[in-house]
């Protein structure tokens, strides 16, 4: 299992923070997500066979928001 902690642009509201976490969970191989709106982070516990860091962030950029690793 490995983490990671994204940085989020973008995200103003719960709403936001809804779909941030709804794109991550979303992605195979993810385990465990803790989205924080006010830190603008996101915290991704996966499977590394099955999941990158790499795709996280394009999960997060494909509902429009910005993601980096942080």
């Amino acid at each position: 299992m490995a983490a990671v902690r994204l940085a989020v642009t973008g995200m103003t509201c719960g709403h936001c923070r809804g779909r941030v976490e709804e794109a991550l969970q979303a992605v195979r191989g993810v385990y465990a997500v803790a989205v924080d709106l006010d830190a603008g982070s996101a915290e991704v516990d996966f499977n590394e066979a099955e999941a990158s860091a790499e795709a996280l962030t394009a999960a997060v950029e494909a509902v429009g928001y910005g993601a980096s690793v942080a």
